[in-house]
């Protein structure tokens, strides 16, 4: 399961709003892909559409895609924002990163 804060759930709902996805029916699609500074980086962004493969999950409101290979490298993730001067945007709190970089947008295990 991925988990979303309370920070991220807000952010995700106006950007949703923003590119005319509805937070209500749309999906946040969450995968991993080959690349980074790490190996590995995330890949976010809204779907409309969901595959048969995919793995459904809903927390706090909001609506996740992930295709199964991601979600092996995701499972215990939380999707986290966070704002201000110094904030970085969104970002992935996985346990399963054995080591990530300086960006916090790739990892490997």
């Amino acid at each position: 399961m991925i988990k979303v804060s309370d920070t991220a759930k807000k952010r995700v709902a106006l950007l949703m709003e923003d590119e005319g996805f509805n937070a209500e029916i749309d999906y946040v699609r969450v995968g991993v892909k080959s690349g980074g500074c790490s190996g590995l980086s995330y890949d976010l962004k809204f779907d409309h559409n969901v595959a048969e493969e995919d793995k459904i999950f809903e927390d706090n409101g909001v609506k996740i895609a992930v295709d199964k290979k991601s979600f092996l490298y995701l499972v215990g993730t939380t999707l986290e924002f966070s704002g201000g001067l110094n904030g970085k945007g969104f970002y992935f709190n996985n346990p399963n990163a054995s080591r990530t970089c300086g960006c916090g947008e790739s990892f490997s295990l």
